[in-house]
């Protein structure tokens, strides 16, 4: 008997990245570098240039195609700091780490497009946005002007203020409308390499986030990748009544539904668990492919 259910046997379009191009053949682990002092879950762990480096050598051991590296805190209640504030936290380190590895790809998470700019101009290779360009008007030409592929997050509202008022209907329709949109003005300034990430935890109820997880095949756009970011986020806690500490086993869990419905790229603080869900459920999807008999024959 075949299996009708094909969402997660659909491969994305390439990202061409400078001279180098990300595949979606299989999923991607992207792993945070958390620069801020006050993240939700490991603010003020990398403040130091060993303790940076060490991550980085780890997440890379472990298996981690892309480092996001970022500096401003974007958990609910958030308080915005300046963008001169943002760049003495992050550029050092972002030179220090291009010029330690050369051959990894790293994506800064900002929203301000100078602060984007400066590091992409310092070695930094895709552009994370989680604004979707809303919090800077200039943030869709920057990005077609420095030639960067360009992660497009939904967010409703800001960070200071978005749970106070939260998405609670109809998540999959608004996103996707949002998602058509944006994908159409990046288009249009020359951006083309773009990655849609429907944003879990950023200004959406508990039950939405769950909606969005369920149909993020949903939310493609132009055949564009999806990114899940996920990890050990207030949907696993609230659930669970656990802490973002406590939170690894059911990120695990959320990422291998994810994966089932369609991401091609997770964004994680856990990088080995991560690549070992993506290695079991693409096990799975290929024993699941129609015509597969080697596991009949073996079972």
């Amino acid at each position: 008997m075949s299996n009708k259910n094909t969402s997660f046997h659909k491969t994305a379009k390439p990202i061409h990245c400078g001279d180098r191009i990300i595949d979606f053949s299989q999923p991607k682990v992207m792993g945070i570098l958390n620069l801020a002092p006050d993240s939700f879950f490991d603010g003020g762990k990398y403040n130091l240039e060993n303790q940076q480096i060490r991550q980085v050598e780890k997440m890379l051991s472990e298996g981690a195609d892309i480092i996001d590296v970022g500096a401003v805190s974007t958990r609910p209640g958030a308080n915005e700091i300046s963008s001169e504030e943002e760049l003495d936290r992050l550029l050092k380190p972002l030179k220090r780490l291009v010029k330690l590895f050369p051959e990894v790809i790293f994506s800064v998470d900002t929203y301000r497009s100078e602060v984007a700019r400066q590091c992409v101009e310092s070695g930094a290779h895709i552009i994370n946005d989680i604004s979707g360009g809303n919090f800077d008007d200039n943030m869709f030409e920057t990005a077609a002007k420095l030639g960067v592929p360009y992660i497009l997050m939904h967010i409703h509202g800001r960070p200071e203020n978005m749970q106070a008022n939260p998405l609670a209907e109809n998540a999959v329709k608004y996103v996707a409308d949002f998602f058509r949109e944006k994908v159409r003005e990046l288009n249009k300034a020359g951006v083309h390499d773009i990655i849609l990430d429907p944003g879990f935890g950023f200004g959406k109820s508990l039950e939405c986030n769950y909606s969005l997880l369920q149909h993020l095949e949903e939310m493609r756009i132009d055949d564009l990748p999806l990114l899940a970011g996920i990890s050990r986020k207030s949907m696993i806690n609230k659930v669970l009544g656990i802490k973002p500490s406590e939170a690894l086993n059911g990120t695990t869990v959320l990422h291998t539904l994810a994966l089932l419905n369609g991401a091609n790229i997770l964004r994680v603080h856990d990088v080995k668990e991560a690549m070992e869900a993506v290695k079991l459920v693409e096990f799975y999807k290929t024993n699941q492919e129609p015509g597969n008999k080697s596991q009949e024959a073996r079972c």
